[in-house]
């Protein structure tokens, strides 16, 4: 990536004024708040902004990120419970106030568009100005892996600063030393284990005590519940049907919402007409809103049937109503053939030279659009009164929200307040603005009245904000040693459009960088001779956003189908040649050498079967996978085992990274077998799961997760790293088992 180019990316971010409202040079311990800033009840004391105990010796967490089924409540409050040596039982959460405290630095950092081994002025400058900015936004949000991660150190440090809080509570109680005393179980005790007061018994102790500098945080050695299976703190309430989920909100006076948007990308609605002149009963209102109309009305059901029989809209069509799906594939050949690179990035030593011996191995790979088919429907309650406007939303971003509620309705934004509620699946979905948009602009014209907007499955596929689709071309130059190949350098163009472009322009009205998305183009970790990346930006009409592990999920596809390839070229073993390129790399060994070990690589499988393998580091963590594959007519693909194995660093709750893994995989694999988005006359072809299919229980195949320990310090994460390898694994397992060679997604053996 040329120093120019690197240098526009910061220059960048300062030309759009985020930088203008000044620096706040950010501390770990700045963000532990003031002690009276986390909800406090009347029973309550609050010991930073994060912990807070209560009189029936609770301990309350704040937890700023959003729950969508990855278990982020659990492993935040054992990051506190750990340094305060809380017990499990004790433990409560609770959505915190909207401050800069919650603010999440990491997801920031990450979508910069560098690979995580490069260093240097400009990396570091560009990672310090991303941090600060992080800082200065306050940008609360949920998303790219980064929730424990950008809270493994700020909420052990606000554990380990409340359990110094106590103790010293405990000390003026008592009357006794603080080096006499511990906390044990979730009670302070002397040091010959007697107890002296319960958390509960100090809630009037903590007021009045000075501030004081962090304590050292525990050594893992120490840890006594980081690393444990703890039970999750969400399940009681899912499984009793007590959680409320965005779709269960109901407030006095609600009215209900169906929406009809634009056919075609970017259209809006110019006006309608009541086909029977006037609104039957049970319709409230129609109302022109952000991309579309809605229906308002006494129930989801009647505005939906109003909007198909009731109304006639005239349409503003979109600024590309012919676009479709051959038409697009047509532009990217020829942008990846003729286009002029955003991105270009050189590693190891170029040979210039060429000879007769030299052959070119050259293989092009597709992935389409893809939906993100959240389990629950996309919805936004709102309400606007004299005061301002209430939200209540399953959503990524509370900070986002209120941002678009405020700029909708017309108001400041402290005088938006948004209810974070459970999500049913988020995927980067959940982070988008569209629907609070909607559902605001129908509140406005009902005041008083909360309004929620309720999008049906066939709105939803049709009006995602969609993973992109990507175009890759891989080359590899081989040279004749002796009777066996020797490989010479690799290359690769590769086409997309770019959802860190668009988001930012989408939501906050940033302008474009055309940058490509930092996750796709990622560097492989594989020593190649040579390697070289030219990466263009598409432009287009169709919105693009983050989908589970972003770039990633289509790059690890292009990367590692071509290892494969090199394989077969190179007359290597796929396996032994990842393992021979990944030399330097041992962290990437052990996790790639565990995944073949447990999934007994070249033992034998029986006819029209196959394994493949595949490895990804992403988003801070390193994973492998094996398929194991069973092509048994030479027609249908039936995924039968995949053995995973991930090196995440420290683990918080093993269970929890075992069930994200799964979970990647579930997901991922249903994008490879049948995720596809198409578009005819400027709108998408799908509607709903019997043309956009996921895996069935029946389908799923069996799993098995190995955690790798490495002894790595540095925390990774997991709700997206089990995607990216799934696809290539069942791509080069297909290719063991038949010998055909898949190169575009989602994976046939036949056409159509």
């Amino acid at each position: 990536m040329s120093l120019g180019r690197r240098l526009a990316i910061i220059g960048g971010f300062v030309g759009a004024g985020v930088l203008g409202v000044g620096f706040w040079f950010a501390r770990e311990r700045d963000r532990l708040g003031d002690r009276r800033l986390f909800n406090l009840k009347p029973d309550e004391a609050g010991l930073n902004g994060w912990v807070k105990i209560g009189r029936d010796d609770s301990v309350t967490v704040a937890i700023p990120r959003a729950e969508m089924g990855q278990g982020v409540q659990t492993a935040l409050a054992m990051l506190v419970a750990e340094e305060l040596d809380a017990r499990w039982d004790q433990i409560r959460v609770e959505e915190p106030p909207e401050s800069v405290v919650y603010r999440n630095v990491d997801i920031l950092i990450d979508s910069l568009p560098f690979s995580p081994e490069e260093s240097g002025s400009v990396v570091e400058a560009a990672h310090w100005i991303a941090g600060k900015l992080g800082g200065v936004l306050g940008v609360n949000a949920t998303g790219g892996s980064t929730s424990v991660r950008d809270a493994w150190l700020p909420m052990r440090t606000a554990g380990a600063v409340a359990r110094d809080l106590l103790l010293r509570a405990a000390s003026r109680k008592a009357g006794l030393p603080v080096t006499d005393l511990t906390i044990v179980d979730g009670e302070v005790r002397k040091r010959d284990g007697a107890k002296v007061a319960t958390f509960g018994a100090l809630v009037d102790s903590v007021e009045g005590l000075a501030e004081r500098p962090p304590p050292p945080l525990k050594k893992p050695a120490e840890f006594k519940l980081i690393g444990k299976p703890l039970p999750r703190l969400d399940i009681l309430a899912k499984v009793t049907g007590q959680a409320t989920f965005g779709i269960d909100v109901r407030q006095p006076g609600l009215l209900y919402a169906a929406v009809r948007n634009s056919p075609t990308f970017g259209g809006e609605a110019l006006g309608f007409t009541l086909k029977q002149g006037k609104l039957p009963k049970g319709i409230e209102k129609v109302v022109i809103v952000p991309g579309g109309i809605a229906a308002v009305g006494t129930s989801w059901w009647k505005a939906e049937r109003f909007l198909d029989q009731g109304v006639e809209v005239k349409w503003q069509p979109g600024p590309a109503p012919g676009l479709d799906t051959l038409g697009l594939w047509k532009r990217y050949e020829d942008l990846l053939e003729n286009g002029e690179p955003a991105l270009t990035r050189t590693l190891g030593t170029a040979v210039t030279t060429t000879s007769d011996r030299q052959q070119t191995l050259t293989a092009a790979y597709r992935a389409p659009y893809l939906a993100h088919t959240t389990l629950e429907p996309m919805n936004c309650t709102a309400r606007v009164g004299p005061t301002g406007v209430e939200v209540w939303m399953p959503n990524q971003s509370p900070t986002l929200m209120r941002l678009a509620a405020a700029r909708t309705a017309g108001v400041p934004q402290d005088r938006v307040s948004v209810h974070t509620t459970f999500l049913g699946g988020g995927f980067g979905r959940r982070a988008e603005v569209d629907l609070v948009r909607q559902a605001v602009s129908c509140a406005l014209v009902l005041p008083e009245r909360p309004v929620q907007v309720l999008w049906s499955r066939e709105e939803d596929i049709r009006h995602d904000c969609y993973r992109p689709m990507a175009l890759a071309r891989w080359r590899a130059v081989l040279e004749m040693a002796g009777d066996k190949p020797k490989l010479v350098s690799v290359a690769k163009r590769q086409v997309a459009q770019s959802p860190s472009e668009q988001f930012p322009v989408r939501t906050v009205g940033l302008p474009a960088q055309k940058q490509p998305e930092g996750n796709a183009v990622e560097n492989p970790p594989y020593a190649f001779p040579h390697y070289q990346l030219d990466a263009m930006v598409a432009d287009g009409v169709v919105p693009v956003g983050f989908w589970r592990s972003v770039g990633h999920s289509h790059t690890a596809f292009f990367d590692e189908s071509f290892v494969d390839e090199l394989a077969s070229a190179l007359k290597k073993d796929p396996f032994d040649l990842r393992r021979d390129l990944l030399a330097g790399r041992p962290r990437h060994l052990k996790v790639l050498e565990t995944a073949a070990r447990e999934a007994g690589w070249g033992t034998p499988l029986p006819p029209g079967s196959g394994r493949g393998i595949a490895l990804r580091a992403s988003f801070g963590s390193i994973v492998a996978q094996v398929a194991e594959v069973s092509v048994p007519d030479g027609r249908s693909i039936a995924v039968k085992r995949v053995t995973c194995a991930i090196d995440c660093g420290p683990v918080v709750n093993p269970a929890i990274v075992r069930a994200q893994m799964e979970s990647g995989i579930i997901y991922g694999l249903s994008a490879a077998l049948f995720g596809e988005i198409t578009l005819t006359n400027g709108r998408v072809e799908q509607g709903n799961f019997p043309d956009y299919d996921a895996v069935r229980l029946a389908e799923a195949p069996v799993m098995a997760v190995h955690l790798v320990d490495s002894g790595a310090t540095d925390i990774g994460g997991v709700g997206e790293p089990g995607t990216p390898p799934i696809a290539p694994a069942v791509a080069n397992a297909i290719f063991a088992a038949t010998g055909k060679r898949l190169r575009s997604l989602p994976l046939r053996m036949v056409d159509g």
